[in-house]
Order: C-alpha cells, then structure tokens, then sequence
C-alpha cells in the first residue's frame, strides 16, 4: 500500500489500540492517512489509554487533526477524499449499525459516504460477541458490495469463547487486496 489517500478509522475496542497503532505508523510512512475517531475512541479514559493521549499519538502520526463529528466525514463521499477506508479497530456495536445502516456517528458517516462511490471499506472487527449477537451482522456485512474484511480469528477462545479479534498485522495485505477487488484470504486464522 504506497501513495494512497486512506481513510483510517478507530472505534472503542480499547484493549486493541495498542495493536492498531503500529499499523497506522506503517501505513502513514508511505500514504496519505486522514485519522476518524468514534465518540468512544474521541472522549473516553481507560486503563489502556486517556482519550487525549490516544488522540494527540494518533495526530502526531498523521500530521493532521482527526476528524471527529458527522460534518467533518461527511463531505468523504462527495469529495473523493480517500482511495481506501479502514475501520480498525471496529467494534460490534459498528459493525451492527453498518449493517443496519444507522449513522451516527463520524466513522459511520464517513463509511456511508465512501462506499456510496462503490470505493472499498476494509473492516478490522474486535469484538466479544462475533460467535454471539453480533455474527448476524457480520454475516451481513460479508456479503455487502465494496465490504472487505481484516482476517480474523478467536483470540482466547478459553477465557472469552465467542470473541473475535482482527489479525491487525495482516491489514496491509487486506488493504491490498480491496483495492483489487479481492478479499484477502484465508479469512478465518
């Protein structure tokens, strides 16, 4: 992924930020990365990050400020402003309003917008309940048109038996592969 206009959005699975930042790091170095924050990922402290620590590294990286609210994302679409959109992390609670199409909020705005010129949305999914409530929607947004997703897998399966957890170190080659066309596969790891 080189000399790419990405669009890379973080939503509230906070156990995994740590993961996701190399991967904004890598992908900054030889792209052009616009950061969206989801209100959780904007405002809320936690024992792995404050919100404005979190905020300012992912700015620092970027070397632009992270858009943040409906009306900042939602000229993505009618501009052409990315090539690419990442959601990673992307937790259950947006995969189920993808999939029920409820916008809002700036990450869901600003997939909205993109997939409306049929350009790839990539999905990095974290969530407790992928083997739970959240698979109808997942199964849902498999399907979709310009819908591309991170592999993933079980990432305690004796702990936390229904979660599921991005491979976040394969996002490149994910991304990749979108922007041909292609799901990178396999996709369960």
């Amino acid at each position: 992924m080189e000399h790419k206009r990405i669009g890379f959005a973080i939503t509230g699975s906070f156990c995994t930020f740590a993961a996701v930042l190399p991967v904004l790091e890598r992908l900054c170095a030889r792209n052009e990365v616009t950061a969206i924050l989801s209100p959780a990922a904007r405002d809320l402290d936690t024992r792995f990050f404050k919100a404005a620590d979190f905020r300012a590294e992912v700015e620092r990286l970027t070397g632009r400020p992270a858009l943040t609210s409906i009306a900042e994302t939602e000229p993505v679409g009618p501009q052409r402003l990315f090539d690419i959109l990442l959601i990673a992390p992307c937790t259950g609670n947006t995969m189920a309003k993808l999939a029920l199409n409820i916008t809002d909020t700036a990450v869901l705005m600003a997939a909205k917008s993109h997939v409306r010129n049929e350009r790839p949305l990539v999905i990095a999914p974290s969530t407790n309940d992928a083997l739970y409530q959240a698979a109808a929607n997942l199964g849902a947004l498999l399907s979709r048109r310009c819908y591309y997703f991170v592999p993933y897998g079980q990432d305690n399966f004796e702990k936390k038996p229904r979660s599921m957890v991005a491979k976040f170190e394969l996002c490149e080659a994910a991304l990749d592969a979108a922007m041909a066309g292609v799901q990178l596969q396999p996709l369960l790891r």
